[in-house]
């Protein structure tokens, strides 16, 4: 099921969506986080300049505002300032948008009704040059950045203490994340190395092995908090697999080939049960995986152009995925329902009742001493066995 993402030009006179990614916020008084997205996008063909826009979600209709709630312009149009791509930190209070001359760092301010959007100074980020790869580490604490020219930067977050700075970790990135507990980051070239880095040591580790017939092209680490797993997209020829390793030693130990056809963006859900791949003529998939099977396609919704990128909505099982052609589109999930926490408080009363219910049948039928007469009407034992007379009867009363 796919619905209209704001891949047309806004009613603002704004281009296409470039980028995009989602925002959720956990506020205390609120019972359940609010969640927005987050576009970027290009200079409209009426001249209108490039732009961040924060949109209203909403899930049960599954669907984006009409009008942004924010919008920040990022220039005046010229290439320099068209947004290439978004990281929203895990709080949902600040988000960094890539362009081609650098990163701009944007705090987000959400209050009852309305959303502002404040530009904020982060000199080590604002002059890098284009950037392909952004993220933020689960926890928040540490963000990476990775070039076009190859130039791997990591820094602690808020502080921007510089945590890594390898101007020639990569010929060129391809792809780019940080495991769930912000240990390890992996990093795929152009040229179809993969390298694994240890983020605190600030170096590299290990270099992902392949065949000299193989490129290694996009990454992403599992998020189930179960045993951790690294899956990555491998091409060799016009095939394309889906590969397993394991990090403890960081070795493959399965694969299996899912879209069947080269793949362009890969995905994972923030539960960490849905992978989602995106492949060069506009098609999408989204992967159970725990059975590693296909559980969802989306055909022709970018058709003709490569799926730029795919992210899983926090809350519901609904994706926004992008392209240079098409812009963006928000398409909901054909997935199994996951439970819901009334759901499971239901089930778990209903097997208290149960257990009550069949406690008592137990106790109403058994031959147990909880179940013997008491007192006159209790019946006497024979008192043959050694042909003696019976005892006489005492007072009942233990007392």
């Amino acid at each position: 099921m796919a619905a209209g993402g704001g891949g047309e030009a806004s009613a603002a006179g704004g281009g296409k969506v470039a980028c995009g990614a989602w925002i959720r916020r956990r506020e205390e008084k609120a019972a359940a986080a609010r969640v927005f997205a987050a576009y970027g996008r290009a200079a409209g063909a009426a001249g209108s300049p490039p732009a961040l826009e924060v949109l209203g979600f909403d899930a049960k209709e599954c669907s984006l505002s009409p009008e942004p709630l924010a919008r920040a312009v990022l220039g005046e149009g010229g290439a320099g300032d068209a947004p290439r791509g978004i990281a929203v930190h895990p709080a949902g209070d600040e988000l960094v948008c890539a362009t081609a001359t650098g990163c701009r760092l944007f705090k987000l301010i959400f209050e009852e009704f309305t959303v502002r959007i404040i530009p904020r100074d982060a000199p080590p980020l604002e002059s890098v040059g284009p950037q392909k790869c952004l993220a933020f580490s689960t926890d928040g604490a540490k963000f990476a950045i990775g070039g076009e020219d190859g130039h791997l930067r990591i820094f602690h977050w808020p502080s921007m203490n510089v945590l890594l700075d390898e101007p020639k970790a990569h010929k060129s990135f391809r792809d780019m994340d940080i495991s769930l507990d912000s240990e390890f980051l992996v990093s795929t070239s152009t040229d179809g190395s993969a390298r694994i880095w240890k983020i605190d040591e600030g170096a590299p580790l290990v270099n992902l092995t392949r065949s000299s017939d193989e490129k290694i092209e996009c990454c992403r680490f599992s998020r189930d908090g179960m045993k951790p797993f690294l899956f990555c997209t491998v091409a060799k020829g016009s095939k394309v697999v889906t590969v397993v390793w394991n990090i403890s030693d960081w070795k493959r130990i399965g694969y299996k080939r899912l879209l069947g056809k080269p793949i362009s963006t890969l995905s994972v859900s923030l539960d960490g049960k849905y992978l989602a791949l995106g492949s060069h003529d506009g098609d999408f998939c989204a992967v159970d995986v725990k059975k590693m099977e296909v559980s969802h396609w989306s055909k022709k919704v970018h058709l003709g152009s490569p799926v730029t990128s795919i992210e899983f909505c926090p809350t519901e099982r609904v994706v926004i995925s992008t392209s240079h052609q098409w812009g963006a589109e928000l398409t909901k999930l054909n997935v199994p329902a996951d439970w819901k926490e009334w759901q499971v408080w239901l089930v778990l009363l209903a097997l208290f009742l149960a257990s009550a219910i069949l406690f008592y049948m137990f106790y109403e039928r058994s031959d147990t001493f909880w179940n013997f007469p008491m007192g006159r009407h209790q019946q006497a034992k024979p008192w043959n066995v050694l042909k003696e007379s019976p005892p006489v009867p005492e007072d009942q009363n233990p007392w």
